[in-house]
């Protein structure tokens, strides 16, 4: 994210395009606003061991720092772990108070890539009971090769918005031989389900 000033500045910008920044905090924020970013994402985490090796505080403490954040521009995305299902609840918790903050969409982030279809169904339906479905997105890292079949599952649950990266560029430098985010392309090329029920 440090150079997050110098990427922006050497890049065409495309009419219809969003150029999202990744914000943790009120000085990321101002820096990405000096470099004319319209919109921010917030990332967070439902686990206090990663929440601490990421942002270096807790979640509590996050949480008070996205309310600034979030004050003052428009906000994306939290990006909260897939990887447990005894901690579906604490996803619930902590995504819920982040829409109440005002971000507009909630991507629950497989930041490892060790989730499965069934961990994702679990952590959806805990979702699905306090988050519109319809604010909800997907972020599958490849790590394990699920990313395509947690993103099924999520077709099915009608989710429409996955966060890819071209050729599956990306990783986690906190999370030991974590791969990078799903390819644009695999997602692209990836079967449908046909959906029923008007949606």
């Amino acid at each position: 994210m440090g150079d997050a000033t110098a990427v922006l500045e050497g890049i065409k910008q495309r009419e219809g395009v969003w150029y999202p920044a990744l914000t943790p905090n009120l000085k990321g924020l101002e820096g990405a606003i000096a470099s004319g970013v319209k919109e921010v994402a917030i990332f967070g985490a439902a686990s206090e061991s990663f929440r601490g090796k990421n942002i270096n505080c807790s979640i509590e403490e996050s949480l008070k720092r996205f309310e600034d954040v979030v004050a003052k521009v428009r906000v994306g995305c939290s990006r909260l772990p897939l990887r447990r299902p005894h901690r579906s609840h604490k996803v619930a918790q902590v995504s819920r108070r982040m829409y109440d903050m005002g971000c507009y969409e909630i991507s629950l982030g497989d930041t490892i890539g060790v989730g499965t279809p069934g961990k994702c169904s679990t952590m959806l339906e805990h979702l699905k009971q306090v988050i519109p479905i319809e604010s909800l997105a997907v972020h599958c890292h490849d790590t394990y090769g699920q990313a395509l079949a947690n993103i099924l599952v999520s077709f099915m649950e009608y989710i429409r918005v996955v966060d890819s990266s071209v050729v599956g560029l990306g990783g986690c430098p906190y999370a030991h031989c974590a791969t990078g985010n799903v390819a644009t392309e695999d997602v692209l090329h990836a079967p449908r389900p046909r959906l029923h029920h008007g949606r």
